[in-house]
C-alpha cells in the first residue's frame, strides 16, 4: 500500500488546490524562461532572416542594431569588388510610427512630384490605427529583402510599395501611411520582427532614404539658412555582404577594416553584439525574475509539505509505535512533494501552452526547456520536502498514545 497516494486520496480536494495555486506558480516561472528564450530569438531573427555574411557599418561602431552607423551608399560597390564577395546590398533601418490609411488602394503609383508634394503637407488629416514598425530599406534586386512571403509578392521596381509583416495586422492591399506618404501593402512576410518585438516593414533603399534622410521643406530652408545643409541622400546604415563558400569571412572583415572610416562584423559577431549588448539586460531581468520565482515556489513546497506533515504527526507515530522503519516514513514525505511537484508543473505547462501564442511578446519553448524547468522543479521538490522528513523524523512513538 502507497501511504502517500492514501493520504492524497483521504485530502483530494486540498491538494488539487494546493497543486493549482503552484502550478500557476510555475507557470509564470516557465513563461520568464520562454519569453527570454523569445527576445533573444527575435534579436537574431532579422540578422539571420537576411542571411548576409558580413556587415559593414560606420567605424568604431558595433552595427545599425546597436548603434547609430551612417556610411556612403556607393561603399556597396566596392564591397561588391572584394575578392570572395558573391552579392552586396545597401540598407537603411528605421523605427517609425506609422498609420493603417485604410484598405486596398487603386495601386496607382504616385510620381515623383506628388510625393515630394504629400510630404511637405502639414495640415494632412490623419486617421486609422497606430502601427509601430521598424522599416527596412533596400535594393530590390540586391540582398537585404524579406525572408518569405506569406502572401502577394515582393517589391518591384516601382516607388511606394511596402512588404509588411503578417503581426502588423494589416492586410494585403492595404494602404500604410508614414511622414504623409501612403504605401501601398503588396506582400505579407513570415514572422520576422525588430529585436524590440516591432513588425518589419520592407521598402525600396531610395523611398527609405527620403522617410529617413530628407528634411521637410522648413526644416531645410532653416539648415541653408543657417549654414549648413542636409545629409547627402545616398547615405545608408548599413551594407551587407554574401560570400562565396570557399570564402574566409574573418579574412574578407580584415580587409575592409584596413578601409578608412569604416567597420566590419561577420554574422558570428553580429549575433554577438545582439545577444550580449541590444538584449543583455532583458536577460538578466527576466533571470532575476525567473530565479526569485523558483526561490519562492521552494519557500511554498516546502511550507506545504512541512504543514502537511504537521497534519499526519498522529498517523507518523502510529507507523513508528508498530515497527515501521524510518525508511517508510521518508518516502511517505517525499512522495508527497514528488506528486506535488509533478502535478503543479504539468498542470502550469499545460497551461502556458495553451495561452502562449497570445502574448505580447514572442514565447520560445521547446522540449529541452521545458525538460529541463522540469528537473529544476524536480530537484527543488525534493530539497524543499527535507524539512518535512526532519519534522517526520523527530516524531516520537509515544505521541500515538497521547490524548
Amino acid at each position: 500500500m502507497n501511504l502517500a497516494l492514501r493520504d492524497i486520496r483521504h485530502n483530494l480536494g486540498r491538494f488539487l488546490l494546493t497543486c493549482l495555486g503552484l502550478g500557476l506558480l510555475l507557470g509564470v516561472a516557465l513563461a520568464m524562461v520562454g519569453i527570454y528564450g523569445g527576445v533573444v530569438e527575435e534579436a537574431l531573427s532579422l540578422a539571420r532572416g537576411l542571411r548576409a555574411d558580413l556587415w559593414v557599418v560606420e567605424g568604431g561602431s558595433r552595427g545599425p542594431f546597436a548603434e547609430a552607423s551612417r556610411i556612403p551608399g556607393d561603399v556597396r560597390e566596392a564591397v561588391a569588388r572584394l575578392p570572395g564577395v558573391t552579392a552586396a546590398g545597401s540598407l537603411t533601418f528605421q523605427t517609425v510610427e506609422a498609420r493603417h490609411a485604410g484598405g486596398p488602394g487603386s495601386g496607382e503609383i504616385p510620381s515623383e512630384e506628388l510625393v515630394r508634394e504629400r510630404a511637405g503637407e502639414a495640415g494632412r488629416q490623419r486617421s486609422g490605427a497606430v502601427l509601430r514598425l521598424q522599416v527596412i530599406g533596400y535594393e530590390p534586386d540586391r540582398p537585404g529583402g524579406p525572408p518569405g512571403i506569406l502572401e502577394g509578392r515582393g517589391i518591384g521596381r516601382g516607388r511606394l510599395e511596402m512588404v509588411l509583416d503578417r503581426g502588423a495586422g494589416a492586410p494585403l492591399g492595404a494602404m500604410v501611411e508614414m511622414a504623409n506618404i501612403r504605401y501601398r501593402v503588396v506582400g505579407i512576410s513570415t514572422r520576422a520582427v525588430s529585436t524590440g518585438g516591432d513588425p518589419l516593414a520592407w521598402i525600396t533603399l531610395r523611398d527609405s532614404q527620403d522617410l529617413q534622410f530628407r528634411l521637410n521643406p522648413p526644416a531645410a530652408r532653416r539648415a541653408q539658412q543657417g549654414g549648413g545643409g542636409a545629409l547627402p541622400q545616398d547615405t545608408v546604415n548599413a551594407v551587407i555582404a554574401r560570400l562565396s563558400p570557399h570564402a574566409d569571412p574573418a579574412s574578407v572583415a580584415a580587409e575592409i577594416r584596413r578601409w578608412k572610416h569604416f567597420a566590419a562584423l561577420t554574422a558570428a559577431e553580429q549575433e554577438q553584439v545582439l545577444t550580449r549588448s541590444v538584449v543583455d539586460r532583458a536577460r538578466k531581468q527576466l533571470g532575476l525574475f525567473t530565479t526569485v520565482l523558483l526561490l519562492v515556489s521552494a519557500v511554498i513546497v516546502a511550507l506545504i509539505i512541512y504543514t502537511l506533515t504537521m497534519d499526519k504527526m498522529r498517523e507518523i507515530a502510529t507507523l513508528k509505535l508498530i515497527g515501521a522503519p524510518d525508511s517508510t516514513i521518508v518516502a511517505l514525505v517525499m512522495q508527497q512533494a514528488m506528486l506535488l511537484g509533478a502535478v503543479s508543473f504539468a498542470g502550469g505547462a499545460a497551461l502556458l501552452l495553451a495561452v502562449k501564442d497570445h502574448f505580447p511578446r514572442r514565447v520560445v519553448l521547446g522540449p529541452e526547456e521545458i525538460a529541463g524547468f522540469g528537473l529544476l522543479v524536480f530537484v527543488i521538490c525534493l530539497f524543499a520536502s527535507l524539512l518535512g522528513v526532519r519534522y517526520a523524523l523527530r516524531v516520537e512513538p509515544a505521541q500515538a498514545l497521547g490524548g
